[in-house]
This record gives C-alpha cells, sequence and structure tokens, in this order.
C-alpha cells in the first residue's frame, strides 16, 4: 500500500508536568462541548424535518397515483338476483347448485408446466426437476375428461400471495398498492365469496398459510381450523406435514361436519424461493402433493367438488412479484368423482380444449364456486363462470353455459352502474359502443333460445369491459399527484439551495432555521385546516393540513436563508462540480426510458469509470510528488475494483438472453455455487488487512484500531463466513447422514447471532469508548543540554495526528459492513468488500486532488460519487429495481420466525446495505486527512453539514425523476414492470439515507468530535 502523511507530527520537548489549565480555559472548553452538543441536536431535528417533508410528498404523490379503484361496499344477496327480484331458484341461490360442498387446495406458486409431462417441452428441458413430479392433475385431465379438467391460471400482476389470495375470492382486479401489505394483511371489507358462504350458514374450516387469518378474521370454524406461521420460506415441511395431519381426519368424518375445507400448502412456494424451482427438494415437494391429491381424491364422494390451483407461478429464481409469464402462470385443476364436466367445441368462440387447455383468468373462479356452490355471486366480481365447469358431459351444454353467463353479466353490469353512480370514470359514450353492441346482441340471442350465439356475445361483452378496466382502473388522482410533486420539487430546490448556494455559518444558524421552518410548519398547517374546513367539498381537512405544514415549512426555511445568508455573488461549479451534476442529471433524465432503467447497473459502471478516469489523469497533474504517486495508484485500484465488481450480476428478465447472472449457482438457484464458498473467508482474510493498510499509511493504526478492524471485524467475517458455510451444507444436503437439518439451522442461527452481537453491542461500544487512533512516542534526549544551552528534555511525537479525525470516524463504517455481510450471499459480500475499498480509494483520490469539503473547498463530488458508489452496488449485492429480487429469506438469517420489527429490518438492511454504508461514509469526505487546528469543531459542523445535504441532493433529485416519469408515464405499457418499481425504490432509498445521516452519522460525528476534541483541546 502506498502511504502519505505517514510520519507522526513532532509537538516539541516534554514538559516536566502536565499543564494546568486555568479555570477560564476550562470554561471555554465547556462551552464549547455544549455547543457542539446542542447544534448536533438541532442538526438532527433539522435533517428529520427534512425527512418529514419527504414522507408528506411522497404519500401524497402515492394518494394519487397507486389507487387504482373504488371499494364498494355493497354486497349480493340470495334471495334477490341481479335486476332486483326475488330469487325463485330454492337449490342454490339464483341458479341450481352443482355440489354441496368443496375441498379447495391452494398450492402456492404451483406454475402450470408443474403439472404437465416433460414431453410437452424440448429434450433439453425434459430433464429439470420440477418436470413429471405431479402427473395426477393431467393424467386425470386426459383420461376422464368428463370428471376433471387442468387450465393455465392467469394472475394479474402483482403476484404477492396477499394480492392473489384477494383477487381469488373478490373476483376483482388487483391494485398494485396492495403489494405493500404484504407484511401484515388487512381484512378484506368488500364482497368476496368466504362472506357468501358465512351468509349461507357454511362451516369454513381453513388449514395452512395464517394470511387467510389476516383478511378474513373469525370466519372460520375454531375446532377444525389449523393456521400456520406463512413467512419463513426456510421451513419447507411445518406448515404442509401440518395441513395432511389435519385434512385427512376431516375427510373421514361421518358425519360430515363442515361444508367448504381451505387448505393451502406453501412448501412448493418455499422450495422456489430458497433453492429455486430446478432442484431436488422442487422435486420432493411435487410428490409429496401429487400423493396428497390422490389421498384426497379417494376420499371424496359425489357431491363435493376438488379444486388444486396454484396463485401465482415462480420464475427461473424461484422468486414472484412481478409480471412474466412464468410469474403469472399458475394451474387450475377440478375433480368431482361423478361425470359434470366437458370442453367446448373447436367451433366456439373459445380456444379449443385438449389436455393442454385454453388458459383462463384467477378472476373466472369466483363466479365458477359460487354457481357451482349455489351462492350469490359476489357483488364486486367481474370474472366470467370457467365453461369446462358448465359444459356438461358429452356434447356442449350451450343453454347452461348461455345461462351462468347471463348471471355474471347481469352482476358485472350492476357493479359497474353502482361504479359509476360513485366515481365518474370519465370515459365518452362512444367508449362503450362495443359493450352495448355485444351486449344487445346476447340478450337478443337469449331471447330468442339461440344458446351458443348468446354466448358466444356475452364472452364478447366481457372482453370489452375487462379490457376497459386493466387500462382505466388506475384511476390517478391528478390533483395529489401534483401536490406530491409539487412538495418534493419544493424540497429539492430548498436542499439545492442551502447546500450549494448558501455560504456562511450553517451550523450557528440552525437554531433560526429550525425555528423558521417551525413556525413556517405551523401557520401552514393553520391555512391548510381553515381552507379544508371552508372547501370541504373538494379538500379533506387532514389533506389540507399536511399539505399546509409541508409547504409552509419550506417557504418559510427559504425564505429565511434568503434573508440571513444569501451569496449575492453567482456560484460557479468548478469541473468537478460540473461532472457530478452531469452526472446525476442524465441519470435523473434517463429514466424517462425503459431500457435506461433496465440497464441502469451499466450506465452507473460507466459513471464511476468515468470517474476514475478523470482522477487518474488530474492525479497525475499534481504538483506533490507523494500526492501525485498516491493518488494515481488509488485512482487505478479504483478502477480496477469498479470493473472487478461488474462480475457479481443478478439479471432482470428484460437484461435476457443479454446477460448471463452470476450472482446465484444458476439462473435457476436461490443459493450460491459452492466455489463461492470460498468468497466469505478471503473477505474475512483481506478486508482487515486492507483497512490496516490505509490506517498505517498515516500511522493510525493505534489505540482502539487494532482491536476493533484487526481482530473484533476479522472474528466477525469468520463468523459469517462459516454461517454460509453451514448453510450451504444444510442447503446441499452434504450431511445430511451425519447432522439433521434442524441441528445445521441451530447452529446457523447461532453463528449469525454471534456475528451480529460483534457488529452491534461490540461495534458500537467500542466506537463509543474508543479514544483517536494515535500513538506516542517519547524519544530520550541525545544529550545533557539542548541547542540552547538548556537541560534536555525527552522529545514528544504523536503519530497518526495526520489523520486523527477521519480515521476516529471510519470504525462506525465495519459495523455495518459487518451486518451487511451477513444477511447477503457470498456474491454479495464479494460485493460489500469491493465497496469498503473503493470508499478508502475514494477519500485518499480527494485528498490528493485537494477534493475534501472543507470551509474553503465545498466540493460536491465526493458526496456525489459515494452515492453513485451505493446505487452500483445496490445491483451488484444482488437487486434490480424489481419486486421479485427481494432477498425474503434475509429476515431469517439470525432468527426463526417472523419478528417486528427486527424482520424487516433485516431485508431493509440486506436489500439497501450499500446505500445504507455509503450514506454513513459521508462525513468521511469531510474528516479524512483534515487539519483540526485550522476551523475547529464549529467549522466541522459546517463542512459535513454540506456534505449531508449534497448527498441526500443527489437521491432527492432521483427521487423526484422517478416520480414525475412514473406520473408522465402512468399509462405506459412497463409501467408496471419498470417504472413503478423503480420510483418505490427511489423513494425508500431517500427516506433511509435521511434517516442514516439524521440518526447514524450526526450521532457518530458528535461521538467522534468530541473524542477528538478532548484530547486535543479543541
Amino acid at each position: 500500500m502506498v502511504g502519505h502523511a505517514a510520519e507522526g507530527q513532532h509537538i516539541g520537548d516534554l514538559p516536566d508536568a502536565p499543564p494546568k489549565l486555568s479555570p477560564a480555559t476550562e470554561e471555554r472548553n465547556r462551552r464549547k462541548i455544549i455547543s457542539f452538543k446542542v447544534t448536533h441536536v438541532l442538526l438532527t431535528i433539522l435533517l428529520l424535518w427534512l425527512t418529514i417533508v419527504h414522507i408528506i410528498g411522497i404519500l401524497f404523490f402515492a394518494k394519487g397515483f397507486l389507487l387504482a379503484r373504488l371499494v364498494l361496499d355493497n354486497k349480493s344477496e340470495c334471495g334477490v338476483d341481479p335486476y332486483g327480484q326475488p330469487s325463485a331458484e330454492f337449490d342454490g341461490c339464483w341458479h341450481p347448485k352443482t355440489f354441496d360442498r368443496a375441498v379447495i387446495i391452494i398450492i402456492d406458486a404451483l406454475r402450470y408446466d408443474f403439472t404437465i409431462p416433460s414431453s410437452r417441452f424440448p429434450i433439453e428441458a425434459g430433464s429439470k426437476f420440477y418436470l413429471d413430479n405431479l402427473p395426477i392433475l393431467h393424467e386425470t385431465a386426459s383420461s376422464s375428461p368428463a370428471n376433471a379438467f387442468l387450465l393455465p391460471f392467469i394472475a394479474d400482476p402483482p403476484t404477492s400471495t396477499l394480492q392473489r389470495l384477494k383477487g381469488l375470492t373478490t373476483g376483482t382486479l388487483p391494485t398494485f398498492i396492495d403489494i405493500g401489505s404484504n407484511f401484515a394483511g388487512t381484512a378484506i371489507e368488500e364482497d368476496n365469496i368466504v362472506s357468501q358462504l358465512k351468509d349461507a350458514g357454511k362451516t369454513i374450516v381453513h388449514l395452512g398459510d395464517d394470511t387467510w387469518h389476516s383478511l378474513f378474521p373469525g370466519y372460520f370454524d375454531s375446532n377444525m381450523t389449523r393456521p400456520y406461521d406463512s413467512f419463513n420460506v426456510w421451513d419447507l415441511h411445518t406448515l404442509d406435514n401440518g395441513v395432511i395431519e389435519h385434512i385427512m381426519p376431516l375427510l373421514d368424518q361421518s358425519p360430515v361436519q363442515w361444508d367448504v375445507i381451505f387448505g393451502h400448502f406453501l412448501g412448493v412456494d418455499h422450495a422456489g424461493h430458497r433453492y429455486g424451482p430446478d432442484h431436488p427438494a422442487m422435486a420432493e415437494k411435487l410428490r409429496q402433493m401429487n400423493g396428497v391429491i390422490r389421498q384426497i381424491m379417494d376420499k371424496l364422494d359425489d357431491q363435493t367438488l376438488l379444486v388444486i390451483m396454484g396463485d401465482h407461478g415462480m420464475d427461473p429464481k424461484g422468486d414472484h412479484g412481478g409480471e412474466s409469464d412464468e410469474e403469472v402462470e399458475a394451474a387450475l385443476w377440478m375433480y368431482s368423482k361423478k361425470p359434470r364436466f366437458g370442453r367446448i367445441h373447436e367451433n366456439a368462440v373459445l380456444p379449443p380444449a385438449t389436455a393442454k387447455e385454453r388458459p383462463v383468468g384467477q378472476i373466472d373462479l369466483v363466479s365458477t364456486l359460487s354457481i357451482l356452490l349455489g351462492l350469490a355471486i359476489p357483488f364486486n366480481n367481474l370474472g366470467m363462470p370457467i365453461a369446462e365447469a358448465f359444459a356438461g358431459a358429452g356434447n356442449t351444454d350451450w343453454k347452461n353455459l348461455a345461462v351462468v353467463g347471463r348471471w355474471a353479466q347481469s352482476q358485472i353490469s350492476r357493479y359497474q352502474e353502482h361504479y359509476s353512480r360513485s366515481r365518474d370514470l370519465g370515459l365518452p359514450q362512444e367508449a362503450y359502443t362495443a359493450q352495448n353492441t355485444f351486449l344487445a346482441q346476447s340478450r337478443y340471442a337469449f331471447e330468442k333460445g339461440q344458446w351458443e350465439q348468446s354466448y358466444r356475445a356475452f364472452i364478447e361483452w366481457h372482453r370489452e369491459v375487462i379490457s376497459m378496466y386493466r387500462q382505466l382502473w388506475a384511476n390517478f388522482n391528478l390533483a395529489d399527484m401534483l401536490i406530491g410533486v409539487y412538495l418534493s420539487g419544493s424540497a429539492l430546490a430548498f436542499l439545492l439551495f442551502f447546500s450549494r448556494f448558501l455560504r456562511g455559518d450553517k451550523a450557528g444558524l440552525a437554531a433560526g432555521l429550525v425555528r423558521s421552518a417551525g413556525i413556517g410548519s405551523a401557520a401552514g398547517a393553520a391555512t391548510g385546516a381553515i381552507v379544508g374546513t371552508l372547501l370541504s367539498a373538494h379538500f379533506s381537512l387532514l389533506t389540507s393540513v399536511f399539505v399546509g405544514a409541508g409547504a409552509g415549512g419550506i417557504a418559510a426555511a427559504i425564505f429565511w436563508s434568503q434573508q440571513h445568508h444569501f451569496a449575492p455573488k453567482s456560484y460557479t461549479p468548478s469541473a468537478w462540480g460540473w461532472m457530478a451534476f452531469v452526472f446525476c442529471v442524465t441519470q435523473s433524465a434517463g429514466f424517462a426510458s425503459n431500457s435506461y432503467t433496465i440497464h441502469e447497473d451499466t450506465i452507473l459502471l460507466f459513471f464511476l469509470g468515468t470517474f476514475g478516469i478523470v482522477a487518474l489523469m488530474s492525479s497525475l497533474r499534481q504538483s506533490s510528488r507523494p500526492d501525485r504517486v498516491l493518488g494515481t495508484y488509488q485512482s487505478i485500484v479504483f478502477i480496477l475494483l469498479t470493473r472487478g465488481a461488474s462480475f457479481s450480476r443478478l439479471c432482470r428478465e428484460e437484461q435476457m438472453p443479454g446477460c448471463r447472472s452470476t450472482f446465484y449457482a444458476s439462473t435457476n438457484s436461490s443459493t450460491s455455487a459452492p466455489w463461492q464458498l470460498l468468497i466469505p473467508f478471503s473477505v474475512a482474510l483481506i478486508i482487515p488487512e486492507i483497512i490496516k493498510a490505509f490506517y498505517k499509511g498515516t500511522a493510525s493504526y493505534a489505540a482502539s484500531a487494532g482491536f476493533w478492524i484487526g481482530f473484533s471485524v476479522r472474528m466477525g467475517l469468520v463468523l459469517v463466513a462459516a454461517y454460509w458455510t453451514i448453510d450451504a451444507v444444510n442447503n446441499g444436503d452434504w450431511l445430511v447422514d451425519t447432522f439433521s437439518s434442524t441441528t445445521l439451522q441451530t447452529i446457523g442461527i447461532t453463528l449469525a447471532r454471534c456475528a451480529l452481537a460483534v457488529a452491534i453491542p461490540v461495534g458500537i461500544g467500542t466506537f463509543v469508548w474508543a479514544k483517536p487512533c494515535i500513538d506516542i512516542s517519547i524519544a530520550e534526549p541525545k544529550g545533557s543540554v539542548d541547542a540552547s544551552g538548556n537541560p534536555a528534555r525527552p522529545q514528544l511525537t504523536i503519530f497518526g495526528y495526520a489523520n486523527v479525525y477521519g480515521t476516529r470516524y471510519f470504525l462506525v463504517v465495519p459495523v455495518f459492513i459487518l451486518a451487511s455481510c451477513l444477511l447477503l450471499p457470498p456474491m454479495g459480500q464479494y460485493s460489500i468488500a469491493i465497496l469498503t475499498w473503493q470508499i478508502l480509494c475514494l477519500l485518499e483520490i480527494l485528498d490528493t486532488n485537494a477534493l475534501t469539503v472543507t470551509s474553503n473547498s465545498k466540493s460536491s463530488i465526493g458526496p456525489i460519487m459515494l452515492a453513485i458508489l451505493g446505487s452500483y452496488h445496490f445491483f451488484k449485492t444482488g437487486h434490480q429495481a424489481t419486486l421479485a429480487s427481494i432477498q425474503w429469506n434475509s429476515a431469517f438469517v439470525p432468527l426463526r420466525t417472523i419478528q417486528y420489527p427486527w424482520s424487516p429490518l433485516l431485508v431493509i438492511l440486506n436489500t439497501f446495505g450499500a446505500q445504507i454504508i455509503c450514506a454513513a461514509a459521508v462525513p468521511l469526505v469531510v474528516l479524512w486527512k483534515r487539519s483540526i487546528e485550522k476551523t475547529g469543531l464549529r467549522g466541522l459542523w459546517n463542512d459535513v453539514l454540506d456534505a449531508c445535504l449534497t448527498h441526500i441532493l443527489y437521491y432527492a433529485t432521483i427521487q423526484l425523476a422517478t416520480t414525475m416519469w412514473a406520473g408522465h408515464l402512468r399509462r405506459h405499457l412497463m409501467l408496471y414492470r419498470v417504472f413503478m418499481p423503480r420510483y418505490l425504490m427511489a423513494n425508500g432509498v431517500l427516506l433511509i439515507v435521511d434517516v442514516v445521516l439524521a440518526l447514524a452519522a450526526l450521532t457518530s460525528i458528535r461521538i467522534a468530535g468530541l473524542s477528538v476534541g478532548e484530547v486535543f483541546g479543541y
């Protein structure tokens, strides 16, 4: 490692006795410390206030952007048909029932191709583990078409389990915002098939996934129902075995005490999340499901319907959440011991039906089950009955199809009428022309007894209706969206003005700014309350108060800043500042393109490479030889590390086939390749040595640095490596004959908790109580007198003085590094290790090129490059701006079950660990090799605040850009697949960075600053 400024600071002769401070000096130092602490509190309040403004802006835009439909609380009644007439049917509600009871089995993530034979696929796909292990469904549908049919079951994205359950029970199209409640579902209040069963006096039993109890509290029979925890994706067997254990006795009951059983298996889904679909564990789970289905079939009577279905599929890595074909194409199989089902002839409007059936929508299930079980179709249902369930054995029963189609059509028309009265869709009358034409044709043919023609027209009418709602049911509220953009834009303007154009003592003026913003927020809230009260017909009171508070606070802060410390001279950025500006603006503009958003990781690679090359050229021009050598060396290392990090990739579907994933063992796996287990051990060996080398470059590897970096961090990384080795042993069944899976899991959790103990209590405790990383050398005099003839005294030299601030503060960064490494697979640790090295290289580049943030140089390049580094390594740690790339299993690295709030926090740290590490490192662009004599603690606060605000400025710009582009492209084909996930990610990162800087970085600055100040008296 090339060093710089490694020599110690020569202080002078060692005095005979330590000098005693005068009372005035002690009082002055005491006041400095109090002022430093008060400033910290005020700056923390300032950043938290800015975070609240960001939250208000984000929530308002989301309120207008993510709302998709108005939920009507109307309910269908069994005794009243959709025309408002008393129902004349006694053996059912509106139509004679076909079955008395039903067993409805959801095999979570049952993809359609899991159920069909390998002969349907090319030869190279025939060896997949997920093929030919669940043959019962296809065999029955092929050999007994009157008893069973198998269909591709198309889910409406997003394909989270909670979202799909809502669609499967209400028959409605999903709204994107519901994806956010996947951690804790809320009860369904709109009409649904479960409530219809309850109203009909049916006894309902649920077994399995406890998500059902969040959606339908109090609906299930408490004596026979058995819920199980659903979120532990590492557990493949407990829930499934529990369902099997309890469902078989229920099927053997005599007399039968239940009417409908909902059984929800999760093993297939969990096997996909943990291993991917192409793994022996998936084959084992599918074989288990095959045996369970055979047992259930044997126990059914003629009056019981059996339904087997998947709620969604999975991608080649086993995840789901988006809308790729593999994620949305589940399987649906219905079975009756008595022949009741049929197929549609080839000359029908529907595609021909064979064992490889035509696809049907999941919204069609509710109307199908309702009519089969003699229930009223739920009021909000938008699906049409599945034709095969009503076509009849033998020749197609067109009359029955037309009758059930007419009941569904009349209910959908009733829903349309009520919805139009509640919310205007804003469509001209011409938009309904095609619907009205097909509806008139179907009714005319129905009255004439032309059953086939009537049914065809009903189907065409339904296609028009669904097409209309799919296009329009993102019912955007432009007013709320504009308010959100205005608040986010105002906050960005304040950030830009305050961080880049304002000169003066910002830290000293923090009290006045906070007070002004608080008064402005209060005045704005009061004004909003008055406006909301007077114009209650147009604005809600709560909306007006929040808008007023956010706008008033921002306006007051900008006005106060202009009045007190506005720089009259124009501010012209340096060449480095222009480069940071270009990086930020071009990236923001690029989010208007779906291809740019898809390949964002490549763009960030180009930005980092460009910076490295410019830094290399700048370093070569430095007049000081040590600066020239060190800057050149670190620039070259930075470029090589950037390119090295690019070898860690997780490709999103849109990047295929031009991208090859390396993050996991294969594109079909969620586990690491065996060779990747070398990475954590290499990280444990190399990273402490890298940090140690940078410390030794300024002779700072002293005091607590040796214990924390040389011993504790290394031991923590060794524990991390051991954990991931045990995880691989467990996943690969390498020692299955020696250790049980439970034993290995216990060992792994113990190792993970020990690693966390090293990272958090040991790491934080060391940082809080550590002294500056300095070493004092006392040299004995060579003679008895000095050059002046006075008695010689020992010479005092302080090693580490050149970087006392930077090395003291850096002790907090490994806390985040170690915690992130624990939660990331080996390739993720590879990326975090490179990120750590790159941060240190960046700090040396900034120092040798005089780009650190100081009172004389407000360079923005350091904070901006840290933000770009964090964004780049977000992708390199196995993430993408997609819901499917979230590594949910990180919640169970140190835990056995879901524990709030720890489980969500672990997932957040896993997902945004790179951005969190870079945010925590932002003060280092001020502190690294900073002289402590010049500006004291007050100047320190000013420069740190500049760096923090500039770092937030980058993320706030990205957030505003993605928000505006998502709003502008709200009708774009790729909205839900590309633009909205990136918009959600930008919002999340901005808020996380705000909180990290306010609560972690500023607090650490206070601790490090006081630590140095106590020793050196500044």
